[in-house]
């Protein structure tokens, strides 16, 4: 074995067993540590009653023949608790803004020129649960976007730790990881008097070769700071009406890399 080799192995090697080995009264203290932490970034998001930040998402789709692909996309989400939401996303296969008023949903792909829009009273919340359930069409980092974070993350979690910190994009962040049956999950957030998520990371623990789904939060701004168009669809462009099953290309991922597809 090189001693180049030993030099970069050998630290890696001690830190999984320095991960392996902790006493359980310091694990339990990471854990109680990384609950706090999660709490408090929940909290403080269910404080905000205007929220916008722009981010940066990764899709990994895994290929019949093993090969690993990577979707990115970006786009911006301003927010009015409790029911108003407007977001968009532009990727390589779609360029698409949702709208929400508390009562309907508009779903308007700007390169088509197509729109289409669904009856969903109520809260964020209940959007969120509609988009992903009943229409098929998930808002990302839709997690993040809840009345109760904390909750939602938490549930079926077996498994929490503390990994200290680390920096995205300039900001010092506190790194938690945890572990469900289905998936591992990862977030940083923001020290300070401003706990956002500045990144947060899910990998899918029981697929092949664990695909992830990351997305990275920018720009971040609350309260007056908002400025926000109003929380309902115009129609400046003429765009057509059409069913949802007609407006094509409009999730992460792309219909011709859906689930089951031979490409």
């Amino acid at each position: 074995m090189s001693r180049t080799f030993l030099g970069t192995a050998l630290p890696s090697m001690a830190l999984a067993l320095m991960v392996g080995l902790m006493p359980l009264s310091s694990a339990r203290a990471g854990e109680n540590e990384a609950k706090s932490l999660l709490k408090a970034m929940s909290d403080y998001l269910a404080s905000q009653k205007a929220i916008s930040f722009s981010y940066d998402t990764n899709l990994e789709v895994v290929t019949k023949d093993h090969q690993k692909l990577l979707l990115a996309s970006s786009g911006k989400i301003e927010l009015g608790r409790p029911d108003k939401l407007r977001a968009t996303r532009f990727g390589g296969f779609a360029n698409v803004e949702m709208v929400f008023d508390g009562k309907t949903v508009t779903l308007f792909g700007k390169d088509a020129n197509l729109y289409t829009q669904a009856e969903v009273p109520g809260t964020i919340d209940h959007l969120v649960d509609e988009m992903r359930d009943k229409l098929g069409r998930p808002l990302p980092g839709a997690d993040l976007l809840l009345a109760d974070v904390y909750d939602k993350l938490m549930a079926d979690v077996t498994d929490i730790k503390d990994l200290g910190s680390g920096v995205i994009g300039g900001v010092e962040c506190d790194h938690l990881a945890f572990r469900t049956k289905e998936v591992d999950w990862q977030i940083w957030i923001a020290q300070g008097e401003q706990p956002r998520p500045c990144r947060y990371v899910i990998t899918a623990n029981q697929i092949d070769q664990g695909p992830q789904y990351s997305i990275q939060i920018s720009d971040w701004k609350t309260g007056v700071d908002v400025i926000a168009e109003e929380y309902a669809f115009i129609n400046k462009t003429d765009a057509r009406k059409v069913e949802l099953k007609d407006l094509a290309d409009i999730d992460e991922l792309p219909d011709h890399l859906s689930m089951g597809a031979s490409k």
